[in-house]
């Protein structure tokens, strides 16, 4: 039986597309309500740390440091997404910031506080907890040139 010539073939996906995997949304659907959640976080734990009256120099020297975990990358993708990850969560950021504040430990508050923030904004620019797959896959969908294809 010859094709029906009003049934069209399924068109192949794009690269980029087949090398993403299933479970990586490509939209940004709660993205928003993320980002929200994000800028909540960084503004909160800002206005935490200037009420301490903590030194603001400090928070601009430590704002980036959670960025050094992305040198794991060097050992490879999974070991990246890792490290990553652990050092752009709550999970930790917040238990050090109470810990410092019942512990009655300036230091360890102030870093908790100026740890949030950068976690915070990551997660208000659209940044998330990196997959194995690659840098560029996140918990909220691909970044980057990735998100664009």
């Amino acid at each position: 039986m010859p094709p029906d010539p009003k049934i069209r073939p399924r068109r192949a996906r794009p690269p980029s597309a087949r090398a993403r995997p299933r479970h990586i949304a490509p939209g940004r659907g709660r993205s928003g309500r993320v980002a929200l959640e994000g800028a909540a976080a960084a503004a909160s734990a800002a206005v935490i740390y200037h009420q301490g009256a903590f030194s603001w120099i400090w928070f601009a020297v430590f704002f980036l440091a959670p960025d050094l975990s992305m040198f794991g990358y060097l050992k490879g993708p999974r070991f990246g997404a890792l490290a990553y990850n652990a050092a752009h969560t709550y999970a930790v950021a917040l238990p050090l910031a109470l810990v410092g504040l019942f512990a009655r430990q300036p230091g360890l508050l102030a870093a908790g506080l100026i740890w949030t923030p950068h976690i915070g904004l990551d997660r208000a620019l659209g940044y998330g907890l990196k997959l194995p797959t690659g840098f560029r896959d996140t918990h909220l969908g691909p970044i980057g040139r990735a998100r664009a294809l």
